[in-house]
């Protein structure tokens, strides 16, 4: 399930990221080609629909139309044309209509009348050459209308600064994650080394507890001794136990070096002065025995 959810976790990531990359590429181009006729992308133009003259054929009002740069000598009847208006209610404006006939205007040059396919009534003025823009190749629905809505306040804020802003937030919320887990491990680590030293301060310990039961044990040797005979029968017993207190205290040097540096040099000060004494004094019963 886990795994499933990261799967899916990271699709909707990437999709976030792709969405607003393309609404920000998508702004850029559109800022600087849309319903502009000295820019072209390969050369292709394109306008937004503003009116529904071409809707009972061909495009509607906020759909996107690409039109391509022509020689108008190659234009026919049925061509539909981008061409900068000269009629008196839209002067300079970018109309896109259906030629219905070729013609000549009032000086002789050539051109075209044209019409909106939903009224069908002829444009005002002929369209000469040098206002075409080009012929029409396409439309893409709607689109016009989302780059009106995308140029607004809105837009902005629902197409480009949301999406960024939830992927600074989701990762964010990573970087907390990442965080809470390595001081977890950090702490599982300090808590494994602090129970190693106590485990080793526990047996240290324990081999000290053993080593005072042996001195109290020699020492109740020592007082309750026999006469020559039985003192000699007794003396490879303590030679015995001096060797065994000889190993303990290389063991307890060998686990003291193991640990810590601090806790060495603590152990070393507070224990080493008891073994000492302790091997000392078995010396001194010893010889005091012989």
């Amino acid at each position: 399930m886990k795994k499933a959810w990261k799967i899916i976790s990271t699709a909707l990531v990437w999709m976030v990221v792709a969405v607003a990359v393309f609404m920000m590429i998508f702004t850029i181009i559109s800022v600087n080609t849309f319903d502009r006729n000295d820019r072209e992308i390969f050369g292709l133009r394109f306008y937004i629909t503003l009116s529904d003259s071409m809707s009972a054929t061909d495009f509607d009002a906020g759909d996107l139309v690409v039109v391509k740069e022509v020689d108008p000598t190659t234009l026919q009847v049925g061509d539909i044309i981008a061409y900068q208006s000269q009629n008196s209610e839209n002067y300079g404006a970018t109309v896109t209509h259906k030629i219905r006939a070729k013609t000549t205007d009032a000086n002789g040059n050539p051109g075209f009348i044209t019409y909106g396919t939903t009224t069908g009534v002829d444009d005002e003025t002929v369209v000469t050459y040098p206002f075409i823009l080009g012929k029409y190749q396409m439309a893409l629905p709607q689109v016009g209308t989302f780059f009106q809505f995308l140029k607004t306040p809105q837009g902005y804020i629902v197409c480009i600064l949301i999406p960024f802003l939830l992927l600074i937030i989701y990762q964010g919320l990573n970087c907390v994650k990442v965080f809470k887990m390595y001081k977890a491990e950090q702490m599982a680590e300090l808590k494994a080394e602090k129970d190693a030293l106590e485990d080793q301060r526990k047996q240290s310990e324990a081999m000290m507890a053993q080593l005072l039961a042996m001195q109290q044990q020699m020492a109740q040797q020592n007082q309750s001794a026999a006469p020559p005979a039985q003192e000699g029968a007794a003396q490879p017993d303590i030679a015995a136990m001096m060797a065994e207190l000889q190993a303990l205290r290389a063991q307890i040097a060998t686990q003291n070096k193991e640990e810590t540096p601090e806790k060495t040099e603590k152990s070393e000060t507070q224990e080493q002065p008891d073994i000492e004494s302790i091997i000392k004094e078995f010396g001194n019963g010893e010889e005091n025995e012989v």
